[in-house]
């Protein structure tokens, strides 16, 4: 079983939750996700299956897309809804104003690592620290933010789309956004609409993932994260090549591109330089002789 399923997480979960459940579901263990999301976060969350795993590398950094709850006035422990409210403030912001703070938050912008987070420091996690009591030290991150649109606006909160960069936590976005107009803010909910090639309408719930008959049936092929590379089908002997390990001659432009074999099977993400294709990561299955 290989391949990559598209899941909708739900509230209350973490990404290891939905990958524990998925263990059972698709009888492997064989399994990882691709990107994790907060407990209270919603989304799109790609699971990958079998040889898929081996994928997962090359969706570390794939773009991410949000939308996201801003509320104001309101500051936290976690720099969300969830967390200790540390402090109120009254709330005199008019749209123009929120809109006008937003400009100095595109592109390239640093950010400070929240205490509740996975991040380790020293060997250990952030997220133990703070429930410990203890805040440490952390540096600034460089981040970009591709876009940040200011879907609707009520007063006290905004909901926001953003399309980011690996690495962003956009509650701590929310955060500094609440900060630099003076009334403070946190995130009040977070829903990931885009993950790399992979929407939300592409998303399966996981209740109905997990109550569907064939669930395999409902994994996409591993292919299917490299669509943005041209696909070339090998000769029987480029294709052993192939399997074996071997680099190959080959006529083509240097570049990267999807290799499969005569039959349709993904073999590789490969690479052409100087008309030899090499293999980047190989996709086939092994076969037992």
């Amino acid at each position: 079983m290989n391949g990559i399923v598209i899941v909708d997480k739900p509230e209350g979960w973490t990404s290891q939750d939905v990958v524990s459940k998925l263990r059972g579901v698709l009888h492997t263990r064989r399994i990882g996700h691709g990107g994790t999301l907060d407990p209270m976060a919603t989304g799109v969350l790609p699971v990958f299956v079998g040889r898929g795993t081996r994928a997962v590398e090359f969706f570390e950094h794939a773009e991410k897309a949000y939308e996201a709850v801003l509320r104001l006035g309101i500051t936290t422990d976690t720099e969300d809804i969830s967390g200790t409210v540390l402090t109120r403030s009254p709330v005199e912001v008019t749209r123009e104003t929120f809109l006008s703070a937003l400009e100095s938050f595109r592109g390239e912008i640093l950010q400070v690592p929240p205490m509740y987070s996975a991040i380790k420091i020293n060997g250990q996690k952030l997220c133990d620290l703070a429930r410990k009591g203890r805040q440490v030290e952390r540096q600034p991150r460089s981040v970009t933010i591709h876009c940040l649109e200011c879907v609707e606006f009520s007063g006290d909160t905004a909901r926001l789309r953003i399309v980011c960069s690996k690495g962003t936590y956009i509650r701590t976005l929310c955060k500094d956004i609440g900060e630099s107009l003076g009334c403070g803010g946190c995130m009040e909910s977070l829903r990931r609409i885009r993950a790399g090639e992979y929407t939300a309408e592409q998303s399966i719930p996981l209740a109905q993932l997990v109550a569907h008959p064939d669930p395999e049936s409902l994994l996409l092929s591993i292919d299917s994260m490299f669509t943005g590379y041209e696909a070339v089908t090998l000769s029987d002997r480029q294709a052993l090549r192939c399997r074996n390990g071997n680099s190959f001659s080959i006529d083509l432009p240097d570049g990267t591109y999807r290799a499969y074999d005569q039959n349709g099977e993904f073999l590789m993400l490969a690479k052409v330089e100087a008309g030899v294709m090499s293999t980047v990561k190989s996709f086939f299955e092994v076969r037992s002789e």
